[in-house]
């Protein structure tokens, strides 16, 4: 077991890769560097290997796809994920660690959105999207992480463990914060420098499209994780409409002792009826989720069974 793992994974990255590996083995030098590839087409692999990198390979395409194979693969006390494209400064690294190791911190963000973020980075969109994520998310699961988007982070053996990575591209980032946040994992911050990337480096994140899968993946784990509220602004929500169309209907009954408007009466029924079943799925898909967090607590402790276990066995 390695006592620390800088995890890197990189596509397409000749131009930066090498100095991301130096300067990760001069911030922390009783680190392993780990190079994960993803189907690189230029000389990644070959200037990560010439720094001094440890090269391993995923040929399932997407940043998910490579964290769950880093994940899987390496065991470590502390674990460093960073960008393979110098845009995090490696002089941080050492108080993430610290984080880890002494407080008990189980992920780390490297917080680039209360720095330098908003003035460095020339997409004006990315911006907005960084705010508009990091406001969904604190609002729907009433947290308040500095920046969810970053691809600077430390994690705990046991988070890594117990983490099951389910997105496969650039979504992963939003789904490792609310799993934390979900489970009541402790989650620091550090307030990082970040610069843009350096000319001749292109980003892989597209906008539109991975901004849309973001989104799509925040309403997924909202589902998921908090049923009741989900379903039940599902339950308010048609609750409202059938009032809406009933109202009249009962205005004019009220008025004339007639009822001339049997179909709306009928889909307000329908309506209410949606309602109702909505209201009780989110309570019983609720309990469920309940006692899967209690399931997850056991198999927290399992895990950190097995970390104090082949910690003894070093040691020895």
């Amino acid at each position: 077991m390695d006592k620390i793992a800088v995890l890197i994974p990189c596509y397409n990255e000749e131009k930066t890769i090498a100095k991301v590996v130096k300067d990760a083995k001069a911030a922390l030098p009783e680190a392993t560097i780990y190079v994960y590839d993803n189907n690189s087409k230029d000389n990644t692999v070959k200037v990560a290997r010439e720094a001094g990198a440890v090269i391993r390979y995923e040929y399932m395409q997407g940043k998910g796809n490579v964290i769950r194979r880093m994940f899987r693969e390496i065991d470590a006390r502390c674990y460093i994920m960073v960008d393979g494209d110098d845009t995090y400064p490696m002089e941080y690294a050492k108080e993430m660690v610290e984080k880890v190791l002494a407080k008990n911190a189980d992920m780390v963000v490297g917080d680039r959105l209360s720095t330098t973020y908003f003035t460095e980075n020339k997409r004006p969109f990315h911006n907005l999207g960084n705010s508009v994520v990091r406001g969904s998310i604190n609002t729907l699961f009433k947290s308040e992480i500095k920046d969810i988007m970053t691809g600077y982070r430390a994690f705990s053996y046991q988070f890594v463990k117990t983490f099951p990575v389910m997105s496969k591209g650039f979504e992963i980032e939003t789904e490792m914060t609310i799993h934390a946040v979900n489970n009541n994992m402790q989650v620091d911050n550090v307030l990082v420098e970040y610069r843009d990337r350096p000319e001749g480096s292109e980003s892989k994140l597209n906008t539109f499209k991975d901004g849309f899968k973001v989104l799509l993946t925040i309403a997924r784990l909202f589902r998921e994780y908090k049923p009741f509220p989900f379903f039940g602004l599902i339950s308010l929500f048609l609750v409202c409409l059938s009032l809406g169309f009933f109202v009249p209907v009962l205005i004019e009954f009220i008025e004339t002792g007639l009822v001339r408007k049997f179909p709306t009466l009928i889909v307000c029924g329908f309506a209410a009826l949606a309602a109702i079943q909505s209201f009780f799925s989110g309570l019983i898909l609720q309990n469920i989720v309940q006692r899967d967090r209690k399931n997850f607590e056991m198999d927290l402790n399992r895990v950190y069974s097995e970390f104090k276990s082949k910690n003894n066995e070093e040691a020895v």
